[in-house]
C-alpha cells in the first residue's frame, strides 16, 4: 500500500477514496448524532441549526458530511503539500496517513466544530506557505487571517491561533509594520461584520460570541485502546521528525519553511489541548495536519523497507479494530 501511494499516479485518487471507505465505513455502520460541545461557538451553532432544519437532528446527513470534509481534507492536503514540493517526489502518502491518524480515535469519526476547524486549517497552513514569497504579500495575510479569525467562532479554544500567526509572521517575513496591521486587522474583520449583521438585525447579544478559555490539564486515557491510538500517532510522528531533520540540508528554504510552519500548528495544537479539555479528546484532532504529514515522511524515507510496511499494517489493523468492533474496545 505504501508503494501505490508514493506514486503520483491519478489513478491514485479512486485508489484513496476506496482507502477512505475502508477506513471511515464505521461513519455509517455507527451513525452519531452531530456534536455539541459546550467550546462550540456562534457559526458553529448557527450551523447546526441550519442543517437541522434541512435534514432533521439525525440521520445519514451528517455521517456523509463527516466523510466528505475528511476525503476533502485528505486530498486538499495531499494536492497542497505536492504543490509545495513538500516531498523529493509527489505521491498520495500525505492523504493516506490523515485519513489513517483521523482514525485512530473513534470520537474523531463525528461532525464536530473541530472537524470544520481541521478543515480550515489545510487552507491557513497553505495560505501561511505563501506568505514567504508571495508577489503581494499584504493580500495573502490578510487572506489568511481573515480565515483564521473565523475560527474562533466555529469553536473557543481556537482563539489560540493568534499564536500561530505570530510565530508564522516570525518564520515567513521579515519585520514590516504594516503587514502585522494588516494581520491584525484580517483577524479583527470576521468579528467586524458579524457585529455589524447582528446589530442591523437587532440581535445585538455579545456574550455568545467572545469565547471563554481557561488552562487546564488535559483528560488522561480511561483505557489501554485510547493509549495505543496515542502511541501510534506519536511514534511515528517522532520517527518522521527524525527523517525531516536528517534530510534537511538537502530541501530548499521553502521547503524548510513549510515544515516549520507544520512545527508551529503542532506547537498551537498542544496549547489548544490545555485549553477547556473537557470530558473529550476532540481538541486533539486539531493536531493531526501535521502529524499526518511527519507520518507521511516517516513511510516516505522508510521506502519500502519492511518495518515501514509493517508499521503502516499494524496502524491500519490498530484502526479497523477500534472502528469496526468498539464493543471489544
Amino acid at each position: 500500500m505504501i508503494g501505490i501511494f508514493r506514486q503520483k499516479n491519478p489513478g491514485n485518487a479512486l485508489v484513496l477514496l476506496i482507502y477512505a471507505l475502508i477506513l471511515k465505513f464505521p461513519l455509517f455502520l455507527h451513525a452519531k448524532v452531530p456534536l455539541r460541545q459546550e467550546d462550540d461557538n456562534y457559526l458553529y451553532k448557527v450551523l447546526l441549526d441550519f442543517l437541522e432544519n434541512v435534514g432533521g437532528k439525525s440521520g445519514f446527513l451528517y455521517p456523509l458530511l463527516a466523510f466528505l470534509v475528511f476525503y476533502l481534507q485528505a486530498s486538499l492536503f495531499n494536492r497542497m503539500t505536492n504543490s509545495v514540493k513538500l516531498f523529493p517526489k509527489p505521491g498520495y502518502l500525505v492523504g493516506m496517513s490523515y485519513l489513517l491518524v483521523t482514525s485512530l480515535l473513534p470520537e474523531w469519526n463525528q461532525f464536530s466544530s473541530t472537524l470544520i476547524v481541521n478543515f480550515l486549517l489545510v487552507w491557513i497552513w497553505y495560505g501561511m506557505v505563501r506568505w514567504y514569497n508571495s508577489n503581494k504579500p499584504m493580500a495573502v495575510i490578510f487572506n489568511t487571517c481573515l480565515l483564521i479569525g473565523v475560527l474562533p467562532l466555529v469553536y473557543g479554544p481556537s482563539l489560540a491561533y493568534i499564536i500561530m500567526v505570530v510565530l508564522a509572521m516570525i518564520v515567513t517575513r521579515p519585520l514590516r509594520v504594516g503587514e502585522w496591521i494588516v494581520a491584525i486587522i484580517g483577524f479583527l474583520a470576521p468579528y467586524y461584520f458579524l457585529l455589524v449583521i447582528l446589530f442591523l438585525t437587532d440581535n445585538w447579544n455579545t456574550s455568545g460570541i467572545l469565547p471563554a478559555v481557561s488552562f487546564n490539564w488535559p483528560k488522561l486515557p480511561g483505557s489501554l485502546w485510547i493509549t495505543g491510538g496515542i502511541l501510534l500517532m506519536v511514534a511515528p510522528f517522532l520517527a518522521g521528525g527524525y527523517f525531516v531533520q536528517d534530510n534537511l540540508n538537502k530541501m530548499l528554504i521553502q521547503v524548510r519553511k513549510c515544515w516549520s510552519l507544520l512545527l508551529v500548528v503542532v506547537l498551537v495544537g498542544l496549547i489548544i489541548i490545555l485549553l477547556n479539555p473537557g470530558d473529550s479528546y476532540q481538541n486533539w484532532l486539531l493536531s493531526t495536519i501535521p502529524i499526518a504529514a511527519f507520518h507521511a515522511a516517516t513511510y516516505y524515507y522508510g521506502g519500502n523497507s519492511l518495518w515501514a510496511l509493517v508499521l503502516h499494517w499494524v496502524v491500519f489493523a490498530f484502526v479497523v479494530v477500534v472502528n469496526y468492533f468498539p464493543q471489544f474496545t
